[in-house]
């Protein structure tokens, strides 16, 4: 198995920095522990991290310091070099490149960005170093421009510069390219090793991963945010020098449009505000005043008033001239914080770059261990292999809009949104979000309606439900999501960002019903530990189930665990372990445990267990020896809503842990519920476990 990697390029603008974030994310579903290294950088203050490497960093969050992911600056290897000790750059990069794989699971090298005067001197420094450090090598090269035979050609020039060091290359990306999947192809033959042709995958232009946000304008002018700053995500497409009336002005407006006009046009910034506001103007990105000239206070007051404005204002005391000069300066970087372009990165990565073909020619094996980031990434790539239809009945919450702009960009699954569609557009373009690809659907107006009525009313008519009370439940979106689930309009559906769990639940229990064989719906939460993922149920649905309850819980979450990838061996807890404890509790642990094992003779299972000696090997030793499931429990029932609730908290606290869930189980199509207080990243959890749990559904 390898245990590194060296990304590097051909030369300056291929895009290296989206393809090291790519390729990390194939890595870090594959690793517990991956480290980045860049043996020579550009800049040297600790205080202001290389670009490249702080994102990987903070979107990954590896366990290194800044301090051990680099050797030498640009600057420092020249000098060095022209003083005649290049073996001494060499040696110092070995050195600390084994120290930091010594420490790491695997290692992904970085090379040059390019941006000296000499691209032939940067291109063979990187083949040198990665010969030396014993790495395999990703060519990264720019298709920016390029017919499929100019591509061949440069590539058969940089083969060449390659054979003196006889580099292994795993892969080949070319970016930013217009080929297609079948020219790309034809160029596996260019690096091809003992008659197995080479992997070559070609990505495509996405212009906005190098537009500017106004964020990157507001740092790189140094200006000051006179308003908007929640809306600083705003990409910016283009610039425009608004000097002339505002009659005219208005005139020039384009979307994603920068207005850069002096501070003293009072005119130009109030119209420009109102265009934001107006359905009939292209929606422009923001405002950049110039000269220092800071608005009156009358003037200032108003726009703070102007609620519902998305529009940012940014103050330079550049004038204007300079100003727009600095501009054209000014790159779009992938920053942390910026959702949209990460996920745009990783998006379009997955889908023309096929991960498994690289983790083979890596010979990276499946691992034992499962870290938190490294199930929340395989839960992404198993929802997008089998893409299911997933409804979101809160369409209009602004939670549920950015969870849809990531989901759709990753392509995890096709959404559907409920709502007014005007409303859910507004909101959108107010937020920067693109919704697009999804499918909006408003309950009341759909040509289903009357359908999904009557279907309700006569499933329901044993209680009385008539058809005007069913056209009056279905205008409820949780329930004409679940109806839509009922009727195969749907995968599955997620609600609850807004609803309470009894209202997101209560419509499955009325129509979509418990699979045969299940008297009750269930739930367990997926827990990510620091190196491993276990299966907590029942904690969020069964106060006190019963002992025929409890077996249903235990066989629910047991095959659970096997959709998501964990082998099932099922604790069946209490306070007592074995035969050491008398009581009526403990006798309800019990019969539970007799009547799974009658359920699922082939599960691994035990009980009564105390907590300690399901999970932990020593204690189980003492306390149960010989057990198949004691010390390595991966699936724990709790006996009451009570106890499974507390505990779930507690480890999650007391580990920090990841709690994703909860998760239901039991019925015959999948329904999950949000907490109130989700976060973004929680919906696309749900929403991508949801899309898993459909899929299994489908094929069984």
């Amino acid at each position: 198995m390898h245990r590194a990697l060296y990304l590097t390029a051909t030369g300056p603008r291929t895009g290296k920095r989206a393809i090291a974030l790519g390729t990390m994310s194939i890595l870090s579903r594959n690793m517990q522990d991956v480290a980045i290294f860049r043996p020579i950088i550009n800049e040297p203050q600790l205080d202001d991290r290389a670009p490249d490497i702080n994102l990987l960093l903070e979107h990954f969050k590896l366990k290194q310091d800044y301090c051990d992911t680099f050797a030498y600056t640009y600057q420092e290897v020249r000098t060095i070099i022209n003083q005649g000790d290049r073996n001494l750059v060499i040696e110092n990069i070995i050195q600390k490149f084994k120290e930091l794989q010594s420490r790491h699971d695997f290692v992904l090298c970085v090379g040059t960005d390019f941006l000296g005067k000499d691209p032939v001197f940067e291109f063979e420094l990187n083949a040198e170093i990665a010969s030396n450090l014993g790495c395999p090598v990703m060519l990264i090269t720019s298709g920016e421009g390029k017919t499929a035979e100019d591509v061949r050609d440069s590539l058969l020039v940089t083969r060449d510069s390659m054979a003196p060091y006889s580099l292994d290359v795993i892969a080949t990306i070319v970016n930013r390219a217009s080929l297609t999947r079948a020219e790309a192809d034809d160029l596996s033959d260019i690096f091809a090793v003992d008659g197995k042709p080479g992997l070559v995958y070609a990505i495509p232009d996405e212009p906005a991963l190098g537009r500017a946000t106004m964020r990157d304008l507001q740092k790189g002018l140094n200006a000051e945010v006179l308003s908007g700053e929640a809306h600083l995500d705003a990409l910016v497409g283009d610039y425009l020098i608004a000097a002339m009336h505002v009659d005219n002005f208005l005139g020039y407006l384009a979307k994603d449009q920068l207005i850069v006009t002096p501070g003293d046009r009072t005119d130009i910034l109030l119209a420009s505000i109102a265009s934001r506001l107006s359905s009939s103007k292209p929606d422009i990105a923001g405002v950049l005043l110039t000269g220092g000239i800071r608005p009156s206070a009358e003037v200032s007051s108003l726009i703070e008033g102007w609620t519902g404005a998305p529009l940012p204002v940014l103050l330079t005391d550049q004038h204007t001239s300079k100003a727009f000069m600095s501009l054209q300066e000014i790159y779009g970087l992938i920053e942390p914080t910026d959702t949209r372009k990460i996920n745009t990165v990783l998006g379009l990565y997955d889908h023309y770059v096929n991960g498994k073909e690289i983790s083979a020619r890596l010979n990276m094996t499946k691992p034992g261990r499962m870290t938190p980031m490294m199930f929340e990434l395989n839960l992404i790539e198993r929802a997008k292999a089998n893409k299911m239809r997933i409804v979101l009945a809160e369409g209009e919450e602004p939670r549920i809009l950015q969870a849809t702009d990531i989901l759709l960009r990753r392509e995890v699954a096709d959404i559907i949104l409920l709502g007014n569609e005007d409303k859910i557009n507004k909101l959108a373009r107010e937020l920067h979000l693109d919704v697009s690809k999804a499918t909006i659907i408003d309950p009341t107006t759909s040509p289903k309606f009357e359908d999904y009525a009557a279907t309700y009313a006569e499933l329901r008519k044993a209680k009385g439900v008539t058809i005007e009370r069913a056209r009056d439940v279905m205008s409820d979106a949780t329930y004409f999501a679940t109806m839509m689930v009922k009727k195969d309009d749907a995968d599955g559906m997620v609600s609850g960002a807004v609803n309470t769990t009894a209202h997101t639940i209560r419509p499955a229990f009325e129509f979509i019903k418990t699979k045969p064989g299940y008297s009750v719906v269930s739930s367990v939460f997926l827990m990510c530990l620091k190196d491993r993922v276990l299966v907590f149920g029942d904690c969020a649905v069964n106060p006190n189930p019963t002992s025929q309850q409890l077996a249903e819980i235990a066989v629910a979450s047991a095959d659970t665990a096997r959709v998501f990838g964990i082998e099932p061996r099922v604790a069946m807890l209490s306070y007592s372990t074995g035969t050491s404890g008398k009581g009526a509790d403990v006798d309800v642990v019990v019969e539970a445990t007799a009547l799974a094992k009658e359920k699922a003779p082939q599960l691994s299972l035990e009980g009564p267990l105390q907590y300690d000696a399901a999970i932990d090997p020593t204690v189980a030793k003492t306390k149960l020896p010989n057990s198949k499931v004691a010390g390595k429990a991966t699936v724990f029932i709790f006996p009451d809503l009570n106890t499974g609730n507390n505990t779930y908290k507690a480890v999650q606290r007391a580990a920090e842990a990841v709690a994703i869930g909860p998760v239901l189980q039991g019925l015959n199509k999948p329904v999950n519920d949000l907490s109130r207080g989700c976060t973004v990243p929680d919906i696309v959890n749900t929403v991508a476990i949801t899309a898993i749990q459909a899929a299994a559904e489908k094929q069984k």
